[in-house]
């Protein structure tokens, strides 16, 4: 485990957190948002064209959660403040009652595409949350502890709506407070972590969702592991599409594209010469190469240094715009 403070290794990796995690769990919950849309919404405040507000929303609601958890690491814990607060910010403006985020529910809902039906009863939903906060507080495994509450939360459904973006999240404090790498979901199927779900739903089985978390987790601290460039074999993903990558990311390039452009150009691209399973893999592969570009590492594509310079001014200039003090203050409202 690193040595620090509590959430030292989140805090280290912060910027990269808010977005992998913000993105890949929204997308599990079908948001349309790409990878550059929401890095651009996180780094800039700026909404993509054509989106539905919820979707920003979702994803600006879990760029807050993920700061709360990181800041407050020395005391998050499985305690009912920090639960209730996590889906507070979760749910912020996304629920028809404006009372509900932050409070367990009361009254009866059901599972989309599945049969089961959650407790109804407000007393027991509110004894089964109780339940479930002291098992894993006294968990000792961290592991262990955040596939609990990644199954167990979403059993019980004990908020009106969002809890299965609480317990995604939530699976993350005992790695946050270790300084463990944080599990942001990254490559996680939708069809793989919805049907292990639907077997804890229905039933009452984990062998399924337990093979997503351990591949999703291994996935994560890959991605974050200090040494990652001497761990393992290439991804063999983008061995295949190592051409097509690199074409792709040259014309992003040498045309100037903004962050706007490049996500717009690079689903067009995919969508006229990627294989629909490969669709969605090769949009967000291409959207962390281009984030990752730097002058140190831009030779690797078919890109001139000329070209190169123009584009990162380009995509300087947006984080400049947006940081810029406006000129004149509001005036205050009264």
């Amino acid at each position: 485990m690193p040595a620090g403070a509590a959430g030292t290794y989140a805090q280290n990796i912060l910027q990269r957190l808010l977005i992998d995690l913000s993105w890949n769990s929204s997308r599990l919950e079908g948001n349309t948002y790409s990878l550059l849309d929401t890095e651009r919404l996180i780094a800039l405040g700026e909404a993509a064209e054509g989106k539905a507000p919820t979707d920003a929303q979702m994803i600006l609601n879990h760029k807050a959660a993920i700061e709360f958890l990181v800041q407050s690491a020395a005391t998050i814990a499985f305690d009912r403040r920090t639960l209730l607060n996590l889906h507070a910010l979760l749910a912020d403006n996304l629920l028809p009652d404006p009372r509900a985020p932050g409070r367990l529910r009361t009254h009866g809902v059901g599972i989309a595409g599945s049969v089961f039906h959650p407790l109804a009863v407000p007393q027991l939903i509110d004894e089964g949350f109780e339940q479930i906060l002291a098992t894993a507080s006294a968990i000792r495994d961290p592991f262990e502890q955040a596939l609990f509450v990644m199954v167990q939360l979403p059993y019980l459904q004990p908020f009106d709506d969002v809890n299965k973006r609480v317990s995604r999240l939530a699976a993350n404090i005992p790695l946050i407070r270790q300084n463990l790498a944080p599990l942001s979901f990254v490559d996680v199927p939708d069809a793989a972590y919805t049907c292990g779900m639907l077997g804890v739903y229905e039933l009452n089985r984990t062998d399924l969702i337990k093979d997503v978390f351990l591949w999703a987790y291994e996935r994560s601290a890959y991605r974050y592991a200090a040494i990652r460039q001497t761990m393992g074999e290439p991804d063999p993903f983008r061995l295949r599409h190592r051409a097509t990558l690199r074409e792709v990311i040259a014309a992003v390039v040498d045309g100037a594209m903004d962050k706007r452009a490049a996500a717009a150009h690079i689903a067009a691209w995919a969508a006229a010469h990627i294989a629909q399973g490969d669709r969605a893999r090769f949009i967000e592969t291409a959207e962390t190469e281009l984030l990752g570009l730097h002058e140190g590492n831009f030779a690797r594509y078919p890109i001139r240094p000329s070209a190169f310079d123009a584009w990162q001014k380009v995509w300087a200039a947006q984080a400049k715009t947006k940081a810029r003090p406006r000129s004149r203050a509001r005036k205050d409202r009264r």
